[in-house]
Formats: structure tokens, C-alpha cells, sequence
């Protein structure tokens, strides 16, 4: 079979050559398509839980996405003239940001007071202040005593002040996101300009939004390439040849072009996560040219003409390349299990990479391959004694490398129970990335990024004026401002406090809720008629007045931490306020359970994956026992590679749990071309175990050499994203595929050597396939 397509792809090279060049053509030109979204919530599905509920709480209140401007005056006291007025300036400028809705800061929050029998509700920062030193007394003393600015706007110290800008961005195009973004680095610049005695830290939903585009532009401009002069290197010295060089090189960017193109077309939005997809099918479709062309080679030295070299290439390469594009594919297929859409999108790129990879490999390498060798005879005899050597330590030590191997993959399973799930969204990004840097120091000396929302419904249209509803309300925001993950809680009531206090000529001991619903219903009419527009409640009550908002701040929490202090608040208003419905809701939510169920998922998938590649293996070995055998090498790497991780690192994020079903098709392919020479040898040429694995580790060992160290170069490449999830994957990705050579190298053999002396003492012939020859 494999020789009659040999001969097909011989004979019609050229129409083939056409044919593929037509094809990447019309596939890349979608890649005019391709847009790339910045959107956090591309993390979920629109059928997650946390999602739909966060979106129901943005319905029901203001929008929470923000641009959070963090000023530091190198004074170190926010409370200084010059400061107030630059926070003044800086506020009035915020209103002029693409889609804004509401602006807040210490200058223009509505602080009340009595004068007779009237509620005043000002700036606590009128323009027409003098800003002398008991004007800036009395503002700094209101400032730090009120609980709705302290550790959320002005720090606890009046070091530090944020203006907040609220953002509700229409959805209607995609640089909507970077307009607000851009616009916030440019008010920064004028305000440096203006006041340079200031120090500007931006953050907030829309910079985190920013950062994701960043650091994915920051990745496809440095990391592919230098994945690029890796492998260009890698390849110059296997082959050893220009010509073969640039011929791989052509089919490695039709392959690239083709996907992205297709990508385009299919309208999938590029991705942080997906952004790495050019690099993994880079690396990828290395591995098909370096066996096609490796052997081609080695025909030509041993005397073939060119098209006689490349027929017998791809008669012997064609069953081992298809499969093992198959089982890559499916290992990269089984992403979709995901219950994050980006790591579908990248499975489905890159197994799309993978395809072409493969089609382009036989049609248009061949015929370049042919096309660019110009003297077939004098290319440098492959030196194959440092393999055979290795196939003698491999056949002598047989026993101690099977029960040493097998003893160390139990040992490093044992430490598999170590891996936590645990992630911290603010530090998916690396240093490199502004965001980062600023988002660290707004968290350590003003308020947290990380908020949990929790919108509690009274049950009636006004019931957010009965007083048992306001009692509840204030001690559940009590007991939450006691826990120590907790820097600052936002509540209503704190505004209700301070009216009732207003209303009785601002006496503190009144300083507490109005025991009276008509009453607290008039204070809030009163409240709200004497706001300014932007500076409503909306985003504390819905509009029917019938539920509350009350917004968490946290310090930096882990995933496992975020789920522990949902389940607290849960618990407590399970216990205490059973009366009334509640929601808890917020990215830092939505991002703790994507990351616990999509681990859970990504198992479903790799075991998936996993049966479908067992049965591929078996139907190509034409055998269930050495099917079986083959899997041992497959399934090992991973679950030493998670062990060693156990061992080193211990914490697991969202996109390390792509690695187990990912790598396991890719790690398929060094079996594959080493059970596809050693049955090879076997069946055509009648050797003996020993002899068929020096056969196959003097024909394979190099190309599985080459593609390991081109693989493992290209993931560990990966490690320099400025995104840690595309950086973690890279690393843990790179080290599963370099013990998989290991494995196939020393484990595999012993494998095979045990099989078979165990068959022949149970006299049951070993059934072993290959290639017929034609």
C-alpha cells in the first residue's frame, strides 16, 4: 500500500507541488481575517455558571469594568495642595475616557452634612476651596474616617489615591477595549507633564484586558522568531544541507499559513492562549520533514537517484508520518474537552497545522526536495555508532533498565498528589508587562484587584429601606471586613450610617442604620435627588431599590483560596440571612472554578484521546499485546513529568492541564517510527529481536534525536512568554517530551526484548506488523 502511494506521489510531484501551492494560497488568505480579542471573559463558555451570573449582576447594577489611576506623590501625602488639585484635574479629565459612565476619586466624592434641618451633599473637594491648612485638615480627617474610600480610593496612610473610571464598552468592535486603554496611557502622559511631582500606576478590568493583547503581541514578535533561528539551525546541522534546509523551510511556513489562513476563514479570534499556535505547529511539522528528508538522504549515499531516494523515503515514512500526525491530532483535538473556549482554539489551529504539515510533506517536500539537489552523491555518510552503542547498553542491561525505569516512574508518581490547582490572574502576566508591575504596587499600597460581589435581594420592590433588611446587609459586610483575606468591603449601609448621622445634626452616637422604613426610604430619596449626574447609586441598588450590592475587596488569592472565602460568605449568609436571596459573582470567581473543572475535564479528554490513540496503535501493529506495550512509553512521560513538577513546583495552573492529553500525542510519535523500523526490520529483512532494535535505533535514532531536540527547543522557547499559563505549558510540555525519548530509548527496547523472550517461552509467536513492501 504504502509503496503503491509512494509511487502516485512520485510520479504526479509536480501536479502535487501545484495543487499545494494553489492550496496554501487560498487558505492564507483568510489570515485577513483573523481578529484578536482582548476580552478576559474569551476564558469562558457562555453556558459557565459564574459567568452568566457575574453578567446578571452587571445587568442589574453599573458595569464594575474599570480603569483604576493610582496616584502616589512623592510628598508621600495625598493631602498636600498641589496633589488635591491634581486629583481635581485628573478627575475632571477622566470624564472625557471612551465609554465611561462614572468617575470617582477623594476630590469629588459626595460626602453630607447637616445644616439645620437641610442634608448638604458636595465634593469634599469644592473647586472654590482654598486648599489652606485647615481646609486640607478637615478633607484629610473625612477622607481617612470614611469607610467607603479608605483601602479602595485614598490608602490607609494618605500615601496613596486612586481615581476610578468606571467603563461600559458597547461590544460593538474589537478595539473598543484598546481605545480606553490607549486614551488611559495617554492621561497619564499629560498628567506626569503637569505634575511631575507624581508617581501613575494604571490598572483595573480594561488594563487587565490590555495586558492579555500585550503580552501575546510581545510573544509572536520575539518567540516565533527565534523559534524560527532555532530551527533553522537544528535543521543546517541534521541535514546538513542548504537546499534540504530551505525546502523544509517552505513547507514549515505553507503549513503555518495554511492554519492561520483557515483560522481566518472559520472566524476564530486569535487568543493569548491560541496566539501560541504558529510556534507548536512550527515545531511540529519539523518532525515530518526531518524523517522523510533523513532517509532520503541515506538513500542517496547509499548510491539511489534522486526520485528512486525519495520513492523509498516515503515508502518507508508514510505509515509512521500518518500516524503519527493522527495521534498528534487527536491529543490536540482532545483541547476541545476544555472548558476554556481559547484552549479549544488552540487544539483546532494547531491540528489544522498538523494536517497540513502532513499533506505538505508528502506533496510539496518531495517534489522541492528533488527540485533542490543538485549533486545526490556527495552528502556526508550519517554516522550511526553512537546508536549502535546505545542499542548494546539497551540489549545487555535490559533487566536493570526495566525494573530501574519502572521503580523511578513509581517513585515520581507517588509525588503526583503534591500538584495543586492554583492560579492568580493578576500573575498570568510576567514583569515585562506594565500591567503587572503596576497592578503589584497598587495592590500593596491602596486596594486589590481581586473582588467578589455578592448582591443581596430583600424580596420586595423598596426593600432596601427595611430595617431588618439593612441589619443583615450590615452584618454580613461586618463579619466579611474581619476576615483577614479581606481589605475593604463597599456596602450601602456605610452611606445609610452616615445619613442617619446627618439627619440627627450629625451627632456620632446616631452613627447607625434608621430603625424605621419610612424614614430610611426618605433619607435615601433626599440622598439620591442631591447627586450629581454619574454619581448615582446604581452602582449599590438596582433600580427597583429592591436589592444591594456589596462589593468585596480581597488581598492576592489563589484559586483554592478565592473557592474557600466564596464557601465562608455562602455559609454565613446560608446561616444568618436564609430570608433573603443572594449571588456571588466576579472575575476572580469565574477564574478560580474555570480552573478546578477544567482540570476535571481536561482528564476526560486525555483519557479520551488516550483510548482513541490505543486503538489507532493496535489497528496499525496489527496486535493488542504490542498495543498495549506501546501505550507503556505513551502514558509514562506524563505522569513523571506532573510527578517531577510535584516535586519542584507543586502549583498547577488553568493551562497546565492541556499538557497530559497535548503531549500525549505528540510523545506517540517517537514509538510509532521506532515500532515502524524495528517490525520493519523483522518482517522484511527476518532479523532477530536484538538485531531488529539495533536496525531500528541505526535508521530512527537520529531523526527521533533531531525532532526531540527541535520539539523541546520549541516549547521550551515557549517559556519566555510574557504570559505564564503559554510559559508553564511550554516548560512542563518540554520536559514531558524529553523523557519520552528517554523512555522510548531505554525502556521501550526492554519492553520489547522482555515481550518477546517471554512469547517465545510460552511458545506464542510474536505478531508484529509493517509495511509490506510493493
Amino acid at each position: 500500500m504504502s509503496g503503491r502511494l509512494a509511487d502516485v506521489i512520485i510520479r504526479y510531484r509536480w501536479l502535487l507541488l501545484a495543487i499545494g501551492i494553489i492550496t496554501v494560497f487560498t487558505c492564507s488568505y483568510g489570515v485577513n481575517q483573523l481578529g484578536f480579542t482582548t476580552d478576559y471573559q474569551v476564558f469562558f463558555d457562555k453556558h459557565n455558571e459564574q459567568l452568566n451570573a457575574y453578567e446578571k449582576m452587571q445587568n442589574t447594577y453599573d458595569k464594575s469594568d474599570n480603569v483604576l489611576i493610582a496616584i502616589h506623590p512623592k510628598s508621600n501625602d495625598v493631602f498636600q495642595s498641589e496633589t488635591l488639585n491634581a486629583i481635581q484635574w485628573l478627575t475632571h479629565e477622566a470624564w472625557q475616557t471612551p465609554y465611561s459612565t462614572r468617575v470617582d476619586s477623594v476630590t469629588n466624592f459626595q460626602h453630607t452634612e447637616a445644616e439645620d434641618d437641610d442634608l448638604l451633599v458636595i465634593d469634599l473637594v469644592a473647586e472654590e476651596l482654598t486648599l489652606d491648612q485647615e481646609e486640607r485638615d478637615k478633607i484629610k480627617q473625612i477622607a481617612l474616617s470614611e469607610p467607603l474610600l479608605v483601602n479602595r480610593i485614598v490608602s490607609q496612610d494618605g500615601r496613596v489615591t486612586a481615581v476610578n473610571i468606571t467603563i461600559k464598552l458597547p461590544g460593538k468592535n474589537l478595539d473598543e477595549n484598546s481605545e480606553v486603554a490607549n486614551f488611559a496611557y495617554d492621561l497619564k502622559a499629560r498628567f506626569l507633564e503637569k505634575f511631575p511631582q507624581h508617581d501613575v500606576y494604571i490598572t483595573g478590568v480594561v488594563m487587565l484586558n490590555q495586558a492579555f493583547q500585550v503580552a501575546s503581541q510581545k510573544d509572536m514578535t520575539s518567540i516565533m522568531p527565534l523559534m524560527f533561528i532555532i530551527i533553522l539551525i537544528a535543521l543546517v546541522f541534521t541535514l546538513r544541507s542548504i537546499s534540504m534546509t530551505v525546502a523544509t523551510l517552505i513547507m514549515i511556513i505553507a503549513s503555518i499559513a495554511t492554519a492561520m489562513g483557515m483560522t481566518g476563514w472559520l472566524g476564530i479570534k486569535i487568543t493569548p492562549p491560541s496566539s501560541t499556535a504558529p510556534t507548536i505547529i512550527m515545531t511540529m511539522a519539523v518532525a515530518d520533514a526531518v524523517h522523510i528528508l533523513v532517509t532520503y538522504l541515506q538513500q542517496l549515499n547509499l548510491g539511489s537517484n534522486k526520485v528512486s531516494a525519495m520513492r523509498e523515503s516515503i515508502r518507508i515514512n508514510l505509515q509512521p508520518v500518518f500516524l503519527t500526525s493522527l495521534t498528534t491530532i487527536v491529543g490536540f483535538l482532545s483541547m476541545n474537552f476544555s472548558d476554556v473556549p481559547p484552549f479549544h482554539d488552540l487544539g483546532n489551529i494547531v491540528a489544522l497545522g498538523v494536517s497540513a504539515a502532513f499533506i505538505f510533506s508528502i506533496t510539496i517536500l518531495p517534489a522541492l526536495a528533488i527540485m533542490f539537489t543538485f549533486k545526490p552523491k556527495k552528502y556526508v555518510q550519517v554516522q550511526n555508532n553512537q546508536f549502535e552503542r546505545v542499542a548494546d547498553f539497551v540489549i545487555n542491561q535490559r533487566k536493570p533498565l526495566l525494573w530501574g525505569l519502572s521503580l523511578f516512574t513509581l517513585i515520581t508518581v507517588a509525588f503526583l498528589p503534591k500538584n495543586e490547582l492554583n492560579d492568580e490572574w493578576v500573575q498570568y502576566f510576567d514583569k515585562s508587562i506594565q500591567f503587572r508591575n503596576d497592578t503589584d504596587f497598587v495592590l500593596e499600597n491602596l486596594t486589590g484587584l481581586y473582588v467578589l460581589e455578592v448582591s443581596l435581594e430583600s424580596g420586595q420592590e423598596g426593600g432596601v429601606s427595611e430595617p431588618d433588611f439593612l441589619q443583615k446587609a450590615e452584618e454580613f459586610a461586618s463579619m466579611a471586613k474581619l476576615l483577614p483575606e479581606v481589605l475593604h468591603v463597599s456596602t450601602f449601609t456605610d452611606t445609610m450610617n452616615r445619613l442617619n448621622k446627618n439627619m440627627h445634626n450629625d451627632a456620632q452616637e446616631f452613627y447607625r442604620l434608621p430603625q424605621n422604613r419610612e424614614l430610611a426610604a426618605q433619607y435615601l430619596l433626599l440622598y439620591e435627588m442631591s447627586l450629581p449626574f454619574g454619581l448615582d447609586l446604581n452602582n449599590q441598588i438596582n433600580v427597583k431599590k429592591s436589592a444591594t450590592r456589596i462589593v468585596i475587596t480581597t488581598r492576592n488569592l489563589s484559586t483554592n483560596e478565592t473557592i474557600i472565602l466564596e464557601n465562608k460568605l455562602s455559609q454565613w449568609l446560608n446561616r444568618n440571612a436564609a430570608d433573603y436571596e443572594f449571588a456571588i459573582a466576579s472575575p476572580a470567581l469565574m477564574f478560580a472554578h474555570i480552573g478546578e473543572r477544567n482540570t476535571l475535564s481536561m482528564l476526560v479528554g486525555a483519557s479520551a484521546a488516550l483510548v482513541i490513540i490505543s486503538f489507532i496503535l493496535m489497528i496499525a501493529l496489527r496486535s493488542i499485546k504490542m498495543g498495549i506495550i506501546s501505550l507503556v512509553p505513551n502514558i509514562a512521560p506524563a505522569f513523571i513529568a506532573f510527578g517531577i513538577w510535584g516535586i519542584l513546583v507543586s502549583q498547577v495552573g488553568m493551562g497546565l492541564a492541556m499538557v497530559a492529553g497535548m503531549t500525549l500525542g505528540i510523545v506517540v510519535d517517537n514509538t510509532v517510527h521506532f515500532l515502524s523500523k524495528y517490525t520493519r526490520a523483522q518482517k522484511e529483512k527476518a532479523m532477530s529481536t536484538p538485531e531488529a532494535i539495533h536496525y531500528a535505533f541505526a535508521n530512527v535514532g537520529k531523526a527521533l534525536v533531531t525532532t526531540t531536540i527541535v520539539l523541546v527547543l520549541g516549547f521550551t522557547v515557549m517559556s519566555f512568554s510574557a504570559f505564564s499559563q503559554n510559559a508553564d505549558m511550554g516548560i512542563l510540555t518540554a520536559l514531558t517530551i524529553s523523557i519520552a525519548l528517554i523512555i522510548d530509548f531505554l525502556l521501550l527496547p526492554a519492553l520489547l526484548l522482555t515481550y518477546q523472550k517471554v512469547s517465545a517461552r510460552l511458545d506464542v509467536p510474536v505478531q508484529l506488523a509493517s509495511d509490506t513492501p510493493n
